[in-house]
């Protein structure tokens, strides 16, 4: 649900999305500008469920990418001429 909340004191997510990023940004609703409370935010999951499944596949993707990304820096290392390239589709 898109609330506006910027007075919440508290977020529990009942239901986790496959994609954790969706999740996130639920969460993020509630530092929009104008919160002056501290907000502590709950992910209640059942044992032996769908959603607990869920969780570990959160768990499981974010290692993933963690791994893959390390240390890469490509973008830094790009030269104009091959960010020009990469733009005109060439």
């Amino acid at each position: 649900m898109g609330l506006n909340l910027t007075a919440a004191d508290y977020v529990i997510h009942l239901d986790p999305w496959w994609n954790p990023a969706v999740e996130e940004q639920a969460s993020d609703r509630a530092y929009r500008i104008g919160q002056t409370r501290p907000v502590t935010i709950y992910r209640l999951v059942a044992q032996h469920t769908i959603e607990e499944k869920i969780i570990e596949l959160h768990h499981h993707k974010r290692d993933l990418a963690d791994q893959l990304l390390e240390g890469t820096d490509q973008s830094v290392n790009m030269t104009l001429q091959e960010l020009v390239s990469l733009i005109a589709g060439s």
